[in-house]
């Protein structure tokens, strides 16, 4: 580590922060689905014990962008993986106190120890990487971005396993102490007042004021409730319902979808041109999401006819090549258009729009499937990416971050 320059040697830190979080997200997810399923609880209800978790995300977001400008980008990651160690203990109690109140108020904690750390770790590259320096800038929030969801899904993987080796209350306790280590060690060696704003933001500075970031957020918002619209709750239900799998069949493959979804992330610089000399903008982001705005509807067309696990797996399979492509190119525009100073304040801002979009697709994954089918949310959700890809050709005019401000 010594021989590392000191912006790397943050990364790294910021970096194996995220990873250690994100396993315990990922594991606590399926800690909390498999052992409420195993207590008899529906799929339906299993998705309402994490509507707090998402409800929270756009206010943490939000808010959290005007802490990490004012506080310092190391103290709202610490803040996160803290409130993460307590969301893992409040799971601990006794039996009888595991209520569905509060299993909800303990993933509500969870939901805000995320979205800080993500906002946190997301707005670090942007002061770690000079202004010159583009397409390294892509590089980094490309592998940040692809490994934190690749790791989600070991975590998946993790969960289950921990589960059946020590137990619900015994695997709590094991992520708790571990992440409260790397939460001390985190609280030592990460850089003081990083991202802290030379000028202290009002509290009004809250809502962005450039026309850029404004669309790009409105477009990643309607982009990702286009992805939970089918994905967070209509197709498990219906790869357990209708395709007649089991549970850890359909928990499994669904881990397995997000590790892979992560490693196209990671590579998304090579495939848009990276190695070319190619920096994406607004253009880019238009184009990807015209390419993947018909194909939730194609697979809806496959189905039409019957049910198909073909056309299901092989359609989920390019949707999950296409979004991964569309999410890092975003996570790198919003990185890329941010202010230096105070730049939590404006990744903040477009993460609550990712958290809102979540919201909304987790929402209606419930509701259009019950009533519709799995088809209608598959409609939904190519309407979302149009509405997205329009958006996004306000941002062709904006390639130069600083045009926009």
């Amino acid at each position: 580590m010594k021989t590392l320059s000191a912006p790397v040697r943050q990364y790294l830190l910021v970096t194996g922060n995220y990873w250690a979080f994100t396993l315990t997200d990922g594991a606590l997810r399926m800690l909390v689905v498999l052992h409420f399923h195993a207590l008899g609880y529906s799929p339906l209800q299993i998705a309402a014990l994490f509507l707090f978790y998402e409800l929270f995300g756009v206010v943490t977001n939000l808010v959290g962008g005007y802490l990490g400008a004012r506080l310092g980008l190391n103290r709202t990651m610490n803040i996160g993986l803290g409130m993460q160690v307590l969301a893992l203990l409040m799971l601990t109690v006794p039996s009888a106190w595991l209520t569905v109140h509060w299993v909800m108020g303990a993933q509500a904690l969870s939901g805000i120890a995320k979205d800080l750390n993500k906002m946190s770790a997301k707005s670090a590259i942007k002061l770690l990487v000079p202004d010159g320096q583009q397409g390294r800038l892509y590089t980094w929030v490309a592998i940040l971005t692809g490994s934190k969801n690749a790791l989600k899904g070991v975590g998946f993987f993790l969960g289950g396993a921990l589960l059946a080796l020590i137990g619900f209350k015994g695997s709590l306790l094991a992520m708790a102490g571990v992440l409260g280590l790397i939460w001390l060690g985190s609280l030592i060696l990460l850089k003081k007042d990083l991202g802290k704003a030379r000028a202290k933001p009002r509290f009004r500075d809250l809502l962005s004021k450039s026309r850029a970031i404004n669309l790009l957020s409105a477009a990643r918002m309607f982009l990702f409730g286009a992805r939970d619209v089918w994905f967070v709750v209509a197709l498990p239900v219906y790869l357990s319902s209708v395709l007649g799998w089991d549970f850890w069949k359909v928990g499994g493959f669904l881990a397995a979808w997000v590790i892979g979804y992560g490693i196209v992330q990671s590579f998304a610089p090579y495939i848009t041109g990276r190695k070319r000399g190619h920096v994406p903008d607004g253009r880019t982001a238009f184009l990807w999401a015209l390419a993947l705005a018909g194909l939730p509807a194609a697979i809806a067309l496959g189905l039409g006819s019957g049910p198909s696990q073909g056309v299901l797996l092989g359609g989920l399979m390019a949707f999950g090549v296409l979004f991964a492509v569309n999410s890092s190119l975003h996570s790198y525009l919003i990185v890329s258009y941010a202010k230096e100073d105070g730049v939590s304040l404006d990744v903040g801002f477009y993460y609550m729009s990712n958290a809102m979009g979540r919201l909304i697709g987790t929402l209606l994954s419930g509701w259009v499937y019950q009533v519709h089918g799995l088809e209608a949310c598959l409609w939904i959700s190519s309407l979302f990416v149009v509405v997205a890809a329009v958006v996004s050709v306000g941002l062709l005019r904006h390639a130069d971050p600083a045009a926009s401000a």
